[in-house]
Parts: structure tokens; C-alpha cells; sequence
């Protein structure tokens, strides 16, 4: 195949399970993280790292022009709503401004295709009705939402003016092995370690919010389907499922073993109330669905942490 990719968040959570998807499928792979959420230890040893941040320009530009990547998937961002709720400007500065550096870089070399990680869980607010599809409003609650989604619209106006191809994944909330047990998101890698050290987790709100929940690897894969299918589209991805956090810990408890309860804490500004995606397009122009149900995705993902 001999076609190159750029991650760009390759060292974080869901960006070195996507560069190890595309190296299994023969890409060959460089990976750019600033290392601010990313680990060194992530990134695939046969992928080839840059530690830079996208929102330096200049930087930016030599490694594309180094490079010449033939696809961009952009996964590096400030993902932490709590954060941009603190700081909206340094979202929008990472997000934006960044987003829009990849995009003019790639767009003077010419990639084939630029794949844009939004998301599913933040960019609709709290919705009437669920599961949402990507016809539903989009009314997001942080500026994480907002900024995500703006992307979304800057890659409309590319392609229209500028002939610019490429795909949009709304992803429901991603879990799985890698993901920081140590950070403000991720509620699942949080509450497993938690639980295997015999310490309390802690629910913020009353514990009856619901996310969707979709593994790592599955996410991944619709990374690969992008790659020649999809231009021009937004496609959510998640199971279509609702599960309260209440049932989360439930879950995990009786996986884990632990014979705790959880406390609790007063909800967080922006968080919204309910989501679960409807990935009905995704399954229909991409060839996507899950390939895990929740309860292989926490025992693959307790597996790890207990093991680690």
C-alpha cells in the first residue's frame, strides 16, 4: 500500500489505538503530539513522532512539507469540557485555531483526505429525544461542544471552496485500555483503577446521567473505513445505547469484584444530562458498527488495568 498517515494525538488515548490500526493495515504512520495529555510510551514503535503542538503554525508546516502525508486524521484537541468551561479561549485556541493550521497545510500539499474527530457526546446539548441522529439540532452546553463543532463547518466551507475532501466521527464517550485513569474525563479507566485499588469512586450528580459508551478498538476501525469512504459526511459513532453512570459502577463493580459503594459529589458545570447516539448512517455509507458490546468492552478494559 505504501500510503502514509499523520495522527495527529497519536500519543494520547484513542489516537495510538487509530495509529496502531493503520500500521496492522499497512500505512505507514506519523504521529505529532505535544505530549500534554499523550504518553511517549503510547506511540508505536514503528510510527514515526513529532513532539509539537498544533496550534504553531510554522511547525505545523514543516513536518507536513517534511512528510507529505497522503491523509491527515485529527485527533489531537483540549477534549476536557470542565477545562473549557474554565478556560473557553484556550479551547478555542487549541481546537480552532489548530483544527484550522492542519487544514491550510494539508490543503497547500494536497492530501487525499482529512479525517476529523468531532463529537457526539458534546456537540447536540441535551436532546429531546434519543437516540440523536446527525439531523439532530445542534445546540452544544461548553464551549468544547461549540468548538468542536465549528470545525465541522470550516471543513464545509473548505471542501465547497477549495475542493477539500473528507469526513467527520461524532464519537459517543470512548473507553478502553490507555485511556488516563489520572484525568478529569474518562469515568471508566477512572472508576476500574479506583475499584482495583479498593478506593472510592466518586459520581458527580445523582448518578442517573447517561453517556454511550463505545470501545476503543471500534472507534479505530471507523478510522480505516474513512479512509475511502464517507467524503463529505458527519457520522456519529456509539451504540445507540444509554447507560447511567449508577450502572457504569455497577457494571465494573461486579466485574472487578469490588464490594464498595460509590460517594458522591455536586454536578459539573456543562455536563449535560442524557446522550446515545444513532449510528444508523455510520452503518449504512461506512460499513461502521460496534464490535463489542459494553460488557466484553469492560472486561477487555479491566483486563488491562488490572494487568498493568
Amino acid at each position: 500500500m505504501n500510503k502514509k498517515v499523520l495522527v495527529t494525538g497519536g500519543a494520547g488515548f484513542i489516537g495510538s489505538h487509530v495509529a496502531d490500526r493503520y500500521i496492522r493495515e499497512g500505512y505507514s504512520v506519523v504521529v505529532l503530539d505535544n505530549l500534554s495529555t499523550g504518553f511517549k510510551e503510547n506511540v508505536n514503535p514503528e510510527a514515526k513522532f513529532y513532539l509539537a503542538d498544533i496550534t504553531d503554525r510554522k511547525k505545523v508546516r514543516e513536518i507536513l512539507e517534511a512528510e507529505k502525508p497522503d491523509y491527515v486524521n485529527h485527533h489531537a484537541a483540549q477534549m476536557d469540557v470542565r477545562k473549557s468551561v474554565d478556560d473557553p479561549i484556550f479551547d478555542a485556541k487549541t481546537n480552532i485555531l489548530g483544527s484550522l493550521n492542519l487544514i491550510e497545510e494539508s490543503l497547500r500539499i494536497g492530501i487525499a483526505k482529512f479525517i476529523y474527530v468531532s463529537t457526539g457526546g458534546a456537540v447536540y446539548g441535551e436532546p429531546d429525544s434519543l437516540p440523536v441522529d446527525e439531523t439532530y439540532p445542534v445546540n452544544p452546553l461548553s464551549p468544547y461542544g461549540v468548538s468542536k463543532h465549528t470545525v465541522e463547518h470550516y471543513l464545509y466551507l473548505y471542501a465547497h471552496n477549495a475542493g477539500f475532501r473528507y469526513t467527520v466521527l461524532r464519537y459517543a464517550n470512548v473507553y478502553g485500555p490507555r485511556q488516563n485513569p489520572h484525568g478529569e474525563a474518562g469515568v471508566v479507566a477512572i472508576f476500574t483503577e479506583k475499584m482495583l485499588g479498593g478506593e472510592t469512586p466518586t459520581i458527580f450528580g445523582a448518578g442517573t446521567q447517561t453517556r454511550d459508551y463505545v470501545y476503543v478498538e471500534d472507534v479505530a476501525e471507523a478510522s480505516v473505513l474513512s479512509m475511502k469512504k464517507g467524503n463529505g459526511g458527519i457520522y456519529n459513532l456509539g451504540t445507540g445505547r444509554e447507560t447511567p453512570v449508577i450502572g457504569l459502577f455497577e457494571s465494573l463493580k461486579g466485574i472487578v469484584g469490588f464490594d464498595g459503594e460509590p460517594s458522591f459529589a455536586p454536578a459539573r458545570t456543562g455536563e449535560i444530562e442524557r446522550i446515545s447516539l444513532d449510528a444508523g448512517k455510520a452503518a449504512r455509507e461506512l460499513g461502521w458498527k460496534p464490535g463489542h458490546t459494553l460488557e466484553q468492552g469492560f472486561q477487555k478494559t479491566v483486563t488491562y488495568y488490572r494487568e498493568k
